[in-house]
């Protein structure tokens, strides 16, 4: 992990001065209205915030700042001078650290939120005493955060490279493709029936990249490089409406930046850039 981004489960002995507030309800996150403003609040309490009474979710660190999430009941509880964002909207404002403590800070309120009460035998659920879970009284069963591990591939062939417009998409907005990993399934499995599933490719070889956590509303994406193997495009209509091959140097309109979408597409595009470069020399 970077050392920068701690994620810990319970609170020190002794806080680090102002905190870092991530106050969300129903999936968005509480900005400041301000642009001479810092856009998350600041400061030493839920008080001092203007959020008298909220609960607060200790977070960890962030270069050294403690964090807390703060889950809403009502709306109307935003103190004047905030407003809710969607927190799709701050992936390109909040640097790359500060988006991956929102990210948890959204998960673990709405973890936090959807299980107040034990989901074996209906009682009221109490926060664990030492670990992120929310523990019932009555027969003992523990509820941890859910994360649900997903795969997303870029398959390219050569130069070109196969994007793909889901249903929910805007218009001409493109991106890899992906999907959940289903029980019983390794990584590479995943991606090999996601591909075949949603444009009938069959692939070769793998190549992993990386990870990144995205709370919408608790994924773990997987990253993979994934060399085409055969196959004509052939997209059900109904979840992708359009796949196609596109040229390195004539791309559609990809996912933004600090995504890993985007940076397994603009890896890619440097590697082949690169390669054209040095055939060209």
């Amino acid at each position: 992990m970077h050392s920068d981004l701690e994620f810990l489960a319970s609170m020190p002995a002794a806080l680090s001065g102002r905190a870092l507030w991530f106050v969300f309800h129903q999936g968005k996150v509480m900005v400041s209205e301000d642009p001479a403003m810092p856009l998350l609040p600041e400061g030493d309490s839920v008080e001092a915030i203007g959020l008298p009474g909220a609960e607060p979710l200790y977070l960890g660190r962030l270069r050294q700042q403690d964090c807390f999430a703060v889950p809403l009941d009502d709306a109307a509880q935003v103190p004047p001078g905030f407003y809710l964002s969607e927190l799709r909207r701050l992936l390109g404002e909040l640097d790359e650290l500060t988006f991956a403590m929102a990210g948890r800070a959204s998960q673990v309120a709405t973890w936090y939120c959807n299980h107040q009460f034990c989901s074996r035998c209906g009682t009221p659920a109490e926060s664990h005493r030492h670990d992120r879970a929310m523990a019932c009284p009555n027969c003992g069963y523990t509820q941890y955060p859910r994360i649900s591990p997903c795969v997303i591939a870029l398959v390219t062939r050569g130069d070109e490279v196969l994007l793909a417009r889901a249903a929910r998409f805007p218009a001409r907005f493109f991106s890899c493709l992906a999907g959940f990993i289903e029980a019983g399934e390794s990584a590479e499995q995943a991606v090999h029936r996601e591909v075949f599933e949603e444009t009938g490719l069959k692939l070769g070889t793998l190549h992993y990249y990386a990870s990144q956590s995205w709370p919408f509303p608790h994924a773990l994406m997987l990253g993979f490089h994934a060399d085409y193997a055969e196959g004509d495009i052939n997209v059900d209509g109904e979840e992708i409406v359009e796949a196609h091959w596109w040229h390195y140097s004539d791309l559609p309109p990809i996912p933004p930046t600090g995504s890993i979408a985007r940076a397994l597409i603009e890896d890619w595009v440097q590697r082949r850039k690169a390669l054209a470069e040095g055939g060209n020399a």
